[in-house]
């Protein structure tokens, strides 16, 4: 992958823990864990499942330079638009520190 490949801006969000200090309400928000440079490739639609879903999901794959710490259970945004991180994030084949690829599907993602 060439560098000038990550030529989308993308936000890294993540849960956190917020506490109310006059009511002492803990709720969990979305935070910024990063913004980065990334590849952000469309792949077609697919279907959930085939026969039985009259749905279909759209999915992607980013790809991010190598950072530690990016998580399933963490979510993009990209032009106002969500995307779960679906399973690992994948690191490259040569040295596994170059870069991320990140499996995400369209949609809010609630925790």
């Amino acid at each position: 992958m060439r560098a000038g490949d990550l030529r989308h801006r993308i936000v890294i969000q993540h849960h956190v823990e917020q506490q109310d200090s006059a009511t002492g309400e803990v709720t969990m928000e979305w935070e910024a864990y990063a913004t980065v440079w990334a590849a952000v490739e469309p792949l077609s639609a697919r279907d959930l499942i085939a026969a039985q879903a009259g749905q279909s999901e759209a999915s992607g794959r980013i790809t991010i330079r190598y950072r530690p710490g990016v998580l399933s259970t963490m979510r993009i945004l990209h032009r106002g638009q969500i995307f779960n991180i679906i399973g690992q994030p994948l690191p490259d084949k040569a040295s596994g520190l170059e870069y991320l690829t990140l499996v995400v599907a369209t949609g809010v993602k609630d925790g």
